[in-house]
This record gives structure tokens, sequence and C-alpha cells, in this order.
């Protein structure tokens, strides 16, 4: 019983962060300023977006979940906090504010952390920590979307 709470207080938080990020990107993905950039030619289509990243979510609250059932630190605390924001920073940066190299160097953090979320608790989590793996797959083809952006805009 005390898992379920713990786990649905964390999708309550990713998933609220989602919801803020999507609100602070102001119709990024369907603003001309985004439609006309030279993409990727690997950009998934839009709809695929949401389910990724509900997926990823959900998961990730298992994740974290899982690692404050054993280590409830401080610093895990604050990983996950810096996780949280630098998640819906992004979409402030990128499509709100159109500053893509900050929006880049803001989504290599984010994937360096979320790797190190990977590495430094493989000890503790076990084969628990893939629940971290799709967010970090995720945040690599991000990142190479926002690189893509930068170098030929």
């Amino acid at each position: 019983m005390k898992f379920i709470k713990v786990f649905l207080l964390f999708l309550l938080i990713n998933f609220g962060s989602l919801a803020i990020g999507t609100w602070l990107m102001n119709d990024g993905p369907r603003t001309a300023w985004y439609i006309n950039l030279n993409q990727a030619p690997w950009t998934p289509p839009g709809w695929v977006f949401g389910i990724a990243w509900s997926s990823i979510m959900i998961l990730f609250s298992v994740y974290m979940t899982s690692l404050v059932e054993v280590n409830r630190s401080k610093k895990v605390i604050l990983l996950f906090s810096a996780q949280f924001v630098l998640n819906i920073f992004w979409n402030y940066l990128f499509f709100n504010q159109h500053q893509i190299i900050l929006g880049l160097l803001n989504i290599i953090f984010l994937t360096l952390l979320m790797f190190y979320f990977l590495i430094a608790f493989k000890h503790t989590l076990k084969n628990k920590r893939f629940y971290v793996l799709p967010y970090c797959i995720w945040l690599i083809l991000a990142t190479s979307l926002n690189l893509y952006i930068a170098l030929h805009n």
C-alpha cells in the first residue's frame, strides 16, 4: 500500500511537470516559428511525443518510488527536483523563448542527469534501475533533434 501511495504521488508530480511544460511552451509545436524550422529528418510525428512522454513518466514514477523506498536522502530529492526543473524549463526556453542553444544546453544537462540516475543507483536498485532507461533513450533522441535544429537554422 505504501508503494502505491508514493507511486501515485510521483505520477502526480511527473504528469504535473508535463502539464506545466506544455503550458509554458505556449502552443510551441503548432507555431509558424517551429513549423518553419529546418527539422531533422528523423523527427517523429507529433502524436508520438504524447505517447512517449506519458510512458516515460509512468516508468520514471516506478523508478522514483523504488528509489525512495530504499534511499530517501536529500540527495535523491535534490536530483529529482533538478530533473523536474530542467524538464519543464526546456519547453519554456525552446518553444516559448526560441532559445535553441540554451534549450540544447538544458537538455544536455537533463540527459546527463538521467544517465546519472541510471548509473549512480545501480547497486541500490539493481534491475529496477532500467525503468529510467526509456527516459535516457528518449532524451538522446530529443537532444539530437534540438542539436539538428541548432546546426541547421
